[in-house]
C-alpha cells in the first residue's frame, strides 16, 4: 500500500492515528497550524521555568500501555513515570483538606476517618466501579460509535439501570458527608459534565482515580507527546509545522488533498484532529455534516481560564495536585452550564510540577499552574483575567497560611481567547464535548464523513471522548475505520489504470 495520508494537527489523537495508519502501510503526512507538536498539549518555558499548556493529569496507565503495546513498546521505552502520593489534596470550605493516597487502603481508612461506615462502602463502591471500569475501557471506548448496536452486549444489558441514574445521585445514597462527595463527584469532571448530568455508569472514573492512581510522566506530559512523536517518526511519519490548513479539497464527493499557503497538497485520504466545527469549515458548505445548530445546541465541556506562574520561593501546605474546592460547586456549575457567565467565587486547581520534577523549575523555586473552569463563549478581557487571579491567589495564601503574590516572579494567562486563536476551539472550549447521555458513543459527532469519501475526524469532539486516553484511542478508531472502508471500496480494473 502507498496511500497517501493527510493529517491535520498534531495532538494526542492525531498522533495516535498517525502510528496506527503508518503501521498499516500509508504514506502519513501531519501537518500542524503552531511551531510545535502537541495540539492542546504544548509547553511553556520562560526563564529556565517548564508548564504544560494543557493536560497535567496521567491517569488511565493501562490505556497507554496498550497504545505502546499495539507497536511492541513499552511507555518506558519513550518516558518515566512516577506515582504521586499523596495523589492529590484537596481543600474545602472550612479550611481543611484531605489528601488521597495512592492506594485504596489508605483512601478507605481516610473516608472512615471523617464518615464513620464510609470506608466500607467506599470499597464496595470502587468495587462497581472497577466492573464498569473493565466494561467500559477494556471494551466499549474501543468501538468507533457507528451504531448503537455496538453498546449491546451481555455485560451492558445487565447495566441499562446504570444509564438512567447519574453519579451525584448514586454518591449521595451512599455517602453523606459533604466533604466526601465532592472528592468522588470531582473526577467525573474530566468528562466535561456536571455529576448530576452524567450517567451513573461512568463511575469507572472513580476507579480511575483510585483504583490506578495518579501519575507524573517525567518533565511533564510533554514527555509522552514527544514519546510519541519519536514513535510516529520510528514508522516513518512525516510532521510539518506552521502550516495553518487553509481548505479541505473535495471532487464528486471525494477528498482529494488539501491547501497550506495557497498550495495544493493531493491526498488519498484526510484525517483532522483539529476542532471538528473548524474542521468543518474547511469545507465547502454542501459538504457538512452538521449545522451551526447543530453545534449551538450541544453540551460543551467548559473553558478554562490558564495561568502560569513563577514563584521564587518553595511552597508549603501543597501538592502537586491541589484542588480548592472551597465554595459552592453548585454555584459555579450554575454558571457554567445553565447561565454562563463568570463564577463570582469559582472552585479551581493548582498543579506545581516543581514538587516532584526537579526540571520544572529552578532549584528552590516554584512552578505553579492554576485553572478556573469556565463557560465556553463567556467574555475574556485583560481585566478579568486579572481580578480573577487576585481572587484565587488571595484563597491560596489564606487556605495554605503563607505569602505567595509577593513571591511572584511573572505570571502568563490562557483563556477562551486563546483556544480559539491557539486551536480554533468552537466557542473557546478545553475539552470537546461533555459526555452526558445524548452525547456518548454513537451520539458523538462520527468519526467517517457522512458527506465526503475518504474524509476522518478524531479527537475530543468525536468518539470516545475528552481526556487524553480517550484521545489515543479516538486515534486508534479513526485508524481502524479507514482500514475497514479502504478494504471495502473497489480495486480499479485494467482499463482504470494509466501509466
Amino acid at each position: 500500500m502507498d496511500t497517501k495520508t493527510i493529517i491535520i494537527g498534531s495532538g494526542f489523537s492525531s498522533l495516535a492515528a498517525s502510528c496506527y495508519l503508518a503501521k498499516q502501510g500509508h504514506n502519513v503526512t501531519i501537518y500542524e497550524k503552531n511551531a510545535t507538536i502537541g495540539g492542546r498539549a504544548r509547553q511553556l518555558h520562560k526563564n529556565n521555568f517548564t508548564f504544560d499548556i494543557g493536560p497535567t493529569w496521567y491517569w488511565m496507565p493501562d490505556v497507554f500501555e496498550r497504545f505502546f503495546a499495539d507497536f511492541g513498546k513499552k511507555p518506558e521505552d519513550y518516558y518515566n513515570l512516577k506515582k504521586l502520593s499523596p495523589a492529590y489534596r484537596v481543600y474545602f470550605e472550612d479550611s481543611s483538606f484531605v489528601d488521597i493516597k495512592d492506594n485504596l487502603n489508605d483512601i478507605e481508612s481516610t473516608f472512615e476517618a471523617i464518615e464513620q461506615g464510609s470506608g466500607k462502602s467506599l470499597k464496595k463502591f470502587i468495587g462497581d466501579a472497577k466492573e464498569n471500569y473493565d466494561v467500559a475501557i477494556k471494551d466499549l471506548v474501543y468501538r468507533p460509535g457507528e451504531s448503537p448496536l455496538e453498546l449491546v452486549t451481555l455485560k451492558t444489558i445487565k447495566k441499562l439501570n446504570q444509564f438512567v441514574g447519574n453519579i451525584s445521585s448514586d454518591v449521595r445514597k451512599k455517602f453523606t458527608n459533604k466533604k466526601l462527595v465532592q472528592v468522588l463527584e470531582f473526577p467525573v469532571l474530566f468528562l466535561g459534565a456536571k455529576p448530576s448530568d452524567t450517567p451513573s455508569f461512568y463511575s469507572f472514573m472513580n476507579y480511575a482515580d483510585f483504583g490506578l492512581g495518579t501519575w507524573h510522566p517525567e518533565g511533564g506530559m510533554y514527555s509522552v507527546i514527544q514519546g510519541i512523536e519519536k514513535l510516529a517518526r520510528e514508522l516513518g511519519v512525516k510532521i510539518v509545522t506552521n502550516a495553518a490548513v487553509q481548505k479541505i479539497n473535495v471532487e464528486n464527493g471525494s477528498v482529494t488533498g488539501i491547501t497550506i499557503n495557497n498550495e495544493f497538497i493531493p491526498a488519498d485520504t484526510v484525517v483532522s484532529g483539529a476542532d471538528y466545527h473548524h474542521t468543518e469549515t474547511l469545507l465547502d458548505s454542501s459538504y457538512r455534516a452538521y449545522s451551526e445548530k447543530y453545534w449551538d445546541k450541544k453540551t460543551f465541556a467548559p473553558s478554562s481560564l490558564l495561568f502560569y506562574v513563577g514563584i521564587d520561593k518553595k511552597l508549603d501546605n501543597v501538592e502537586h495536585h491541589t484542588l480548592f474546592f472551597d465554595t459552592d460547586f453548585d454555584i459555579h456549575a450554575k454558571d457554567i452550564y445553565d447561565n454562563p457567565k463568570w463564577p463570582e467565587e469559582p472552585l479551581f486547581y493548582a498543579s506545581f510540577p516543581s514538587k516532584t520534577d526537579a526540571e520544572a523549575a529552578p532549584e528552590g523555586k516554584e512552578a505553579a499552574i492554576f485553572l478556573i473552569p469556565l463557560a465556553p463563549g463567556i467574555e475574556d478581557t485583560p481585566e478579568l483575567r486579572e481580578k480573577y487571579f487576585e481572587k484565587i491567589i488571595t484563597r491560596l495564601e489564606k487556605l495554605t497560611n503563607q505569602d505567595v503574590k509577593e513571591h511572584i516572579l511573572f505570571k502568563e494567562s490562557f483563556c477562551v481567547n486563546d483556544f480559539v486563536k491557539e486551536y480554533n476551539s468552537y466557542k473557546g472550549n478545553a475539552y470537546g464535548l461533555a459526555n452526558t447521555l445524548f452525547q456518548t458513543a454513537f451520539l458523538r459527532p462520527k468519526l467517517k464523513s457522512a458527506k465526503v469519501n475518504n474524509l476522518y475526524f478524531t479527537g475530543q469532539l468525536t468518539v470516545p471522548g475528552p481526556g487524553v486516553p480517550p484521545a489515543l484511542i479516538s486515534g486508534k478508531l479513526a485508524a481502524g475505520l479507514i482500514e475497514k472502508y479502504t478494504a471495502k471500496q473497489p480495486k480499479p480494473t485494467l482499463n482504470q489504470v494509466t501509466v
